[in-house]
């Protein structure tokens, strides 16, 4: 039960930190899921997937097709959209930390 919980928690913190990146570059799933790992993350691909695909339906993240040595792989984009939830969730996120340690 606690590690659910957990793992819901993170997974919140972890989309915040996939549209950072995207803000800053287009960014692939592999190359998510590779950060997240040196950081102590586990997320299956399907979870990571899945949450660029339901950013893609919100309007937050684009996709670009490109090809590398031979594989197609998805390049995500940070939308106008996704600018303006990520600053939500990133001034909300800040909001619920300082509450923390007040």
């Amino acid at each position: 039960m606690a590690d659910v919980m957990i793992h819901e928690f993170l997974l919140g913190f972890i989309k915040i930190y996939i549209l950072q990146y995207a803000e800053k570059e287009p960014v692939y799933g592999k190359e998510i899921h590779d950060q997240l790992q040196e950081y102590g993350y586990k997320i299956s691909f399907g979870t990571l997937y899945n949450t660029f695909h339901g950013f893609e339906e919100k309007g937050y993240l684009i996709h670009e097709d490109r090809n590398i040595n031979g594989k197609i792989r998805k390049y995500y984009t940070l939308t106008d959209r996704g600018k303006e939830a990520f600053n939500k969730a990133k001034e909300k996120a800040k909001e619920l930390f300082d509450a923390l340690y007040e």
